[in-house]
């Protein structure tokens, strides 16, 4: 120990934590030019790291293994229809399938992934809903690339993280993991060893609250829900600028919103992941658009084994018996679907809308009233020159933006030696989120503009003075890159909004409803609203079609909150609202604006404009 601890102190006297804008003092390569004295940065992956030997991850082995085993079907296979193609309900077939049944996916738009889906502009650019980073803290995911033979696809960056220093513009400061260092030590060392975000009195001070999450675990966790992240500072003593320096910037990449808004219960659950598991906090970027690189391998699967994915296959309505029971799905087409399972793998906003009669009054489905998914804005930004970015992903700690990477360096797909492609998250972008500007109204040109703005005071030697960016005008001549192209995608409503005390109204996967599941990231499970707690979503939902078509008791529905059920009891039953339009936000997705789309959201979601 005398030994690791004089390697540890020789390694913080020789590393240097502030670093110049978009150069972290990470070891980069950089090629130079003959003829110009500017330097490019070389991508950099680093080999996978050891995701496997954690509990959670064989805790998520071993329920995947018993799809093939336990699980497997020992009678005729059930036909699953199965509502939406994002990751939860390609997880649920993937699963399904792997248990010998017959599910078959009805995706109403023309593209899988739901909140991970993209699609190309008229340059053959590629538009993603969202920024998307895969964590070693994934463990069901991380089976999933494993059983799909895909892991070469994910581009791991180094352990590292990376934030914008606000109080010095242009300068990142960093936490460093140690190579060998076990966890919990190696994420106390990174911040330990940081001397920029926090005194060495502040780290001591904050130390203390977090100590029972590591020993009593989830309950502790768990019970944290009725309180905001603010409110458990406060609570238990923790210092005002831990906020500002770390919680703000975990906040809005965790769930889009501010510190005072967000379940401190969602912070909880991933610092425990990453307190407890060496390279839980290691980061990989996808290698490419992620309906080709994620979910066409989902799907292949699905096909190669007897399951079906269709897209353009929008659902009119949940057709019920008297007695709430599915009669069956009606079409758009006019198409009658009916099977021996059904699965909805809907957003929670859409799924309300979708809501059957006879089963509005009932306890399991007024608790949905409790829960609403979150706007967020996805950002594209094509520079005309290339930035000194980091290989990574970086937290802004900025008031209007969340993180962002340069993709050019970090996406191999997206590779671009002379220019860099900038995707960043807008958040809070909405007072649905804690926000003080309503985004979601205002024109793109507005947010790009706003957008343009931070990014000048963040990177001043970068960002150049810019006539058609009001902005940037102060930008001194050092600055360069001008924008030369941008796509805005507004998803009005996100991952549910995991605000203080939603916890407990996130339903189970097994519904009063006889042979009809529910999947989705939303649904009852210990990851937030993640790629995580997709995947994780649909898996359970299969676990209850698997359990039941085995001939078992169906697992058990989750407790509902009794003033849930006093509500339910009063409710006046409406007509179903039903979804209005084919655009991706009618069905939970985001998009580039137009006229159209916005008149559209006006008309079916009012408060976005409120």
């Amino acid at each position: 120990m005398r030994i690791l601890a004089r390697a540890v102190l020789a390694w913080a006297a020789t590393t240097s934590v502030v670093v110049s804008a978009f150069a972290p003092h990470t070891k980069l390569s950089f090629s130079s030019s003959s003829t110009s004295s500017s330097k490019t940065l070389v991508m950099k992956d680093y080999p996978k790291p050891n995701v496997e030997n954690t509990d959670n991850y064989r805790v998520a082995e071993t329920l995947s293994k018993s799809f093939q085993t336990t699980l497997k079907t020992s009678d005729a296979p059930k036909k699953v229809a199965i509502i939406g193609g994002g990751l939860s309900g390609l997880a649920c077939a993937k699963y399904l399938v792997d248990a010998g049944h017959e599910p078959t996916i009805y995706e109403a738009r023309d593209v899988l992934g739901g909140k991970v889906s993209a699609w190309q502009d008229k340059d053959g650019d590629w538009i993603e809903t969202g920024l998307h980073i895969f964590f070693g803290a994934y463990p069901n995911m991380m089976n999933l690339f494993s059983e799909l033979d895909i892991h070469d696809r994910l581009q791991w960056k180094i352990h590292q993280m990376i934030f914008a220093m606000q109080e010095l513009p242009g300068e990142f400061t960093t936490f460093d993991f140690i190579p060998g260092i076990p966890a919990p030590f190696n994420f106390g060392l990174a911040i330990l060893l940081n001397q920029k975000m926090l005194t060495l009195g502040e780290k001591i001070q904050t130390a203390p609250p977090l100590l029972p999450m590591l020993i009593e675990g989830q309950p502790f966790i768990d019970a944290q829900d009725e309180l905001s992240v603010t409110d458990f500072m406060r609570k238990y003593g923790m210092p005002e600028r831990i906020n500002d320096e770390v919680f703000i910037a975990m906040a809005k990449a965790l769930d889009f919103i501010d510190p005072d808004k967000l379940s401190m219960t969602v912070v909880l659950t991933a610092m425990n992941r990453f307190l407890n598991e060496d390279n839980g906090l290691q980061m990989a970027f996808l290698d490419g658009n992620q309906p080709d690189r994620l979910c066409q391998p989902m799907k292949e699967h699905i096909e190669a084994r007897g399951g079906n994915v269709i897209v353009n296959s929008p659902i009119q309505q949940i057709v019920t018996n008297d007695d709430g029971s599915i009669q069956h799905l009606l079409m758009r087409s006019g198409e009658k679907i009916v099977a021996d399972e059904y699965v909805s793998a809907m957003p929670v906003d859409v799924i309300k809308r979708m809501m059957p009669t006879p089963w509005q009054a009932m306890p399991y489905f007024r608790q949905f009233d409790e829960l609403e998914g979150i706007p967020v804005i996805n950002l594209h930004m094509w520079f005309d020159r290339k930035l000194k970015a980091v290989d990574h992903l970086c937290f802004s700690r900025s008031p209007l933006l969340s993180v962002y990477a340069d993709m050019s360096v970090t996406c191999k797909e997206y590779k671009d030696e002379d220019a860099s492609m900038l995707e960043l998250v807008f958040a809070p972008c909405s007072p649905i989120a804690g926000g003080n500007v309503n985004w979601i109204g205002k024109s793109d040109e507005e947010i790009i503009d706003a957008t343009m703005g931070e990014l000048a005071r963040l990177f001043p030697t970068e960002i150049a003075a810019d006539e058609r960016w009001p902005t940037t005008k102060n930008q001194g001549p050092m600055g360069q890159a001008k924008l030369r192209k941008y796509a805005v995608v507004k998803v009005p409503r996100s991952v549910y909004a995991a605000i203080p005390g939603r916890n407990k109204y996130r339903p189970s996967q097994t519904t009063p409803i006889p042979q009809f599941t529910m999947a989705g990231d939303w649904t009852s499970q210990k990851f937030l609203g993640s790629m995580e707690g997709a995947v994780l979503g649909g898996k359970l939902a299969a676990e209850v079609i698997c359990n039941r078509a085995r001939g078992n008791a169906d697992l058990p529905v989750k407790d509902i909150q009794p003033h849930v059920v006093e509500a339910a009891a009063k409710h006046e039953v409406r007509e179903m609202a039903g979804i209005k339009g084919d655009s991706p936000i009618a069905f939970g997705g985001g998009m580039v604006f137009t006229k159209s789309s916005e008149d559209l959201l006006r008309a079916v979601d009012p408060n976005q404009f409120a």
